[in-house]
């Protein structure tokens, strides 16, 4: 089990959620929390909460307020807020925060950029 949660959220708190057997291609732009749970490949850019589920595997470059992985993400990741990894979270990119929080059993490969 992982210390990083979806905060006090629910599913139903989640504006959409790309389910499991969703493979999507292309830009991705919300404002309200966003749950992937399936594949996603091109690019993201949000201002609102993202999570990526254990199963998840998105191949793009990330733009939200804050992002928590729990799944596979390859693409560089850049939160006006906060970036979570999970213990069963890999990152393959560059991170840019002001809070950068990784728990110990993740896997990241790139660099670290924590702005002010």
């Amino acid at each position: 089990m992982t210390d990083i949660h979806y905060d006090a959220l629910e599913l139903e708190d989640f504006d959409t959620i790309l389910s499991p057997d969703i493979e999507f291609s292309g830009s991705l732009r919300f404002d309200k929390p966003f749950l992937i749970k399936g594949k996603v490949s091109g690019e993201i850019d949000a201002t609102g909460l993202l999570v990526i589920d254990e199963e998840a595997v998105v191949e793009a470059n990330i733009k939200a307020s804050r992002v928590i992985i729990l799944g596979t993400v390859k693409g560089n990741v850049n939160a006006g807020e906060k970036v979570e990894v999970a213990i069963t979270g890999k990152l393959t990119g560059n991170v840019t925060a002001p809070e950068i929080n990784m728990e110990t059993g993740c896997r990241f490969t790139g660099r670290c950029i924590m702005t002010t």
